[in-house]
């Protein structure tokens, strides 16, 4: 039977330029099916190019609309071409009732596979890249809403974690927040344990349980759409899932969260996908002139 936690209070809807592309996006699309197409621009943070998978809704070409953006962080560790890998979001995209724009970037490289989606010191500053200069680049060469009330943060697994920090991190860019059998805190590869940073004071800022004593009142201000979901049998991940849903409740923060059958495994993400990303662009602001 599946579990289900819904904690939601109404929310307002709604995540460094350099480089430029040899071809408009929209000169590549002909046809109001939606599009997949894989982009990159110079990245001042990491001293390399940044790599991202670009989803156009059906009628992206010729609507003359902005739409929202999602912006979806693959799970660590992994290759330099995980972010290649989304057909399965296409379909999800493609049958929802509202359009936007999914962006999937590059979040490891072959000599740096589990960054945690964090910035580490030059060359090696992954929030840097892809929570500020992508979302620049993003609404730069594509016709977006580029406000927080366009832009949302999403992620599986490291990913998860990616977004939920990341977003927290910059809750002046990002309006909705989901975590897909995401942890809370960086871990070792293998999630099994935690990473040490180095002092309490980074460990704090990289754990999302710090942050929640902070984040009722946050809530006043910027309002944010936050859901996490993960399986009942995902072993590694589901304790903290559930201590996080607890630690937000006895702070009253509005939240999502789903307990859903099974463990820590593709079947549980394509299956439910359509409606996780549906709740996120629900959140968002929509597509307009």
């Amino acid at each position: 039977m599946r579990c289900v936690r819904r904690y939601v209070l109404p929310v307002i809807a709604i995540a460094a330029f350099a480089g430029v592309l040899a071809v408009p996006v929209h000169a590549r699309h002909s046809s109001d099916a939606s599009t997949v197409t894989q982009l990159s621009f110079q990245s001042h943070a990491l001293a390399r190019r940044l790599h991202f998978s670009v989803y156009l809704p059906p009628g992206y070409a010729t609507s003359g609309l902005h739409y929202p953006v999602v912006y979806f962080l693959h799970g660590l560790p992994a290759g330099p071409t995980a972010y290649e890998h989304i057909g399965w979001l296409r379909n999800a995209l493609d049958s929802l009732s509202r359009r936007a724009i999914l962006i999937a970037p590059q979040g490891s490289a072959t000599e740096d596979s589990d960054p945690e989606y964090l910035d580490w010191g030059p060359g090696r500053n992954w929030e840097t890249a892809i929570a500020k200069e992508l979302p620049r680049y993003v609404d730069s060469h594509l016709r977006t809403i580029p406000s927080r009330h366009g832009r949302g943060l999403a992620g599986l697994s490291a990913g998860g974690y990616g977004a939920v920090i990341l977003a927290l991190h910059h809750l002046d860019d990002f309006a909705a927040i989901e975590s897909w059998s995401g942890y809370f805190h960086p871990t070792n590869p293998a999630g099994t344990k935690p990473l040490d940073l180095g002092s309490s004071s980074k460990n704090a800022q990289a754990s999302a349980h710090s942050f929640v004593k902070t984040l009722r009142a946050d809530e006043q201000r910027r309002p944010t759409f936050f859901a996490f979901y993960v399986g009942n049998r995902d072993e590694r991940f589901r304790a903290e899932n559930v201590e996080l849903d607890r630690e937000l409740r006895a702070a009253h923060v509005p939240h999502v969260f789903d307990v859903y059958p099974g463990a820590h495994e593709g079947s549980v993400w394509t299956a439910h996908a359509k409606v996780w990303l549906q709740l996120a662009v629900n959140h968002l602001a929509r597509p307009s002139r």
